[in-house]
């Protein structure tokens, strides 16, 4: 990831947890309102060029969700494993407020800080997992058996 893409996940984490709880209470539920047609409509021709079964389009619809919420699980877990990074108090504070969802405005209200000091803290946050991000790629391409004499 970047830092713009940090930085977007860091704003994005409060509704993409969300989602995720949503999405896999309803891979859960396994039931529906699907319900087949009879009558004159079973008779009638169906459209070409697609599936008209509605059990195939769930199917199809759910493998698109799936695919959807794994990325969005991906994110979430990024910015999860880097938390630890965050030792500053006030870095602390700004994070947790990201991470639940308050506006830039509302961080600046809350903390009493101006807003040029917040996006300071912000663009540091960003930067730490940044650089952990680097060095985590860093670290996984040195071999583990060789030693410096």
């Amino acid at each position: 990831m970047n830092s713009k893409q940090i930085e977007e996940t860091l704003r994005d984490y409060s509704w993409m947890l969300n989602e995720i709880k949503r999405q896999r209470q309803l891979i859960d539920y396994e039931g529906g309102n699907l319900v087949a047609q009879s009558g004159i409509e079973s008779t009638m021709p169906k459209a070409k060029g697609g599936t008209s079964d509605p059990i195939a389009l769930e199917v199809i619809r759910r493998d698109k969700n799936s695919k959807w919420l794994d990325k969005l699980e991906t994110k979430v877990l990024f910015i999860q494993k880097r938390i630890h990074l965050i030792t500053d108090e006030r870095e602390k504070a700004v994070l947790e407020c990201m991470l639940d969802g308050l506006s830039m405005s509302a961080i600046t209200a809350h903390m009493g800080l101006s807003r040029t000091h917040i996006y300071r803290i912000k663009d540091s946050i960003v930067l730490q997992m940044l650089h952990f991000e680097h060095f985590g790629q860093y670290e996984q391409k040195m071999p583990k058996n060789k030693q410096c004499v």
